[in-house]
């Protein structure tokens, strides 16, 4: 990853969460988990617009985590507890209101971006919780946490390599999300016990989120200097050529529709139409004849 375990991990001070004292709050934080999670469908999506065929392997075995992710946090819930509720409105909207249109904002937006914000919070439960067996499941799940966003990492670079407009494209979606978990982080802080031993450092926690996201664009090549040395106005200028620039292809691929069925139309180069020239598949060791092919009849 970009990003090393010290530099996402929060100080909290040895403060621990009660699984007694706390089993409400427990349950609000890992209904949002849960969500976070059952969002993991939306990788079978991304498997048909994969750019190549490691990465979509990549995908059929990140499906598969994220199903097993959704019986630990179940399994976890059900040790503590806790019972299924809905997700908070912000959650809904980081995790699927966020959904990509591309391959691109596919692993810059939920992939770097939303797996590295889990990420953080799945090693913040990992320092505070109280419970022993709950913190073993989310420390084997970590692992595969880790891999998704390094995936999303280097799959982003690889997209924006020469596409400066994909690259402002994709800060101006960036800082939507930012501004979601700066308006959680509002949220919290008005609705959480102030003298709670956890609770107390959310809000810098979640400072500490969007810092991360930021250090991560950088190092990615989404940004070429820190946010602080960008205006509101430069800000807001990404942002509305992002959503302009989506609506905009949302609207060329509506109009276009009926031409695609034309032959001589340019047709949209997937997996299944570039597999043949995929590296996986021509430089895979090809069998050998038993035979020469000369005496072969």
């Amino acid at each position: 990853m970009l990003l090393t375990r010290e530099e996402m991990s929060f100080e909290f001070n040895n403060a621990k969460l009660d699984p007694g004292t706390d089993r409400e709050l427990l349950q609000w934080m890992f209904n949002q988990f849960l969500y976070g999670e059952m969002t993991g469908i939306q990788v079978g999506h991304w498997l048909y617009e994969a750019p190549d065929l490691e990465a979509a392997k990549f995908l059929a075995r990140q499906s598969l985590e994220e199903m097993q992710h959704v019986d630990n946090f179940l399994r976890i819930m059900s040790m503590l507890g806790c019972e299924a509720s809905p997700a908070h409105p912000v959650i809904r909207f980081l995790a699927t209101g966020m959904m990509g249109s591309s391959w691109a904002e596919h692993v810059a937006l939920e992939m770097a971006a939303g797996e590295g914000f889990v990420l953080m919070a799945f090693y913040a439960v990992i320092d505070t919780l109280d419970h022993q067996p709950s913190v073993d499941i989310l420390k084997r799940a970590v692992k595969q946490e880790e891999r998704h966003v390094e995936f999303g990492e280097q799959q982003t670079m690889k997209a924006i390599a020469g596409k400066h407009w994909l690259r402002r494209r994709l800060l101006g979606l960036s800082l939507v999300s930012m501004w979601a978990v700066k308006r959680l982080a509002r949220f919290m802080q008005k609705r959480l016990p102030q003298d709670h031993p956890v609770l107390k450092y959310i809000p810098e926690f979640l400072a500490l989120t969007n810092q991360c996201a930021e250090t991560r664009m950088m190092r990615m090549g989404l940004l070429d200097r820190p946010l602080a040395e960008m205006s509101r106005l430069k800000k807001a200028l990404l942002v509305t050529e992002a959503y302009a620039g989506k609506f905009l292809s949302g609207l060329a691929s509506f109009v276009a529709l009926p031409l695609k069925l034309l032959p001589f139309w340019p047709k949209k180069k997937r997996l299944t139409d570039i597999y043949l020239d995929d590296p996986h598949v021509r430089d895979f060791p090809h069998a050998r004849p038993d035979v020469p092919a000369s005496n072969a009849k």
